[in-house]
C-alpha cells in the first residue's frame, strides 16, 4: 500500500480530505489524534432515555446483568 491519498475514495471523518493508507480512515496522524481526543473527552456518546438511566440494575426483578430472574 502506498501513502498517497485515495482519489475518489473515502474521506477523512474529521476534515473531509482523502484518506491516507498509513492513517486510514483518517487523512493524517493529526486527524487521528483529534478523533482520539474526542473519544477521551466523551464527545462520542450513545444517548439514553431518561427512564432507562434512572432505573437501577436489577430493579425489574432480574440480576444486575438482566438475564436471570430473582427467585424469592
Amino acid at each position: 500500500m502506498s501513502d498517497h491519498p485515495a482519489q475518489g475514495g473515502p474521506k477523512c471523518p474529521i476534515c473531509g480530505r482523502p484518506t491516507m493508507a498509513a492513517t486510514r480512515p483518517f487523512c493524517s496522524r493529526r486527524c487521528a489524534d483529534a478523533d482520539l481526543v474526542r473519544w477521551v473527552n466523551g464527545a462520542y456518546r450513545i444517548p439514553v432515555a431518561d427512564d432507562e438511566a434512572e432505573q437501577a440494575p436489577g430493579s425489574d426483578g432480574t440480576e444486575a446483568h438482566g438475564l436471570i430472574p430473582r427467585i424469592p
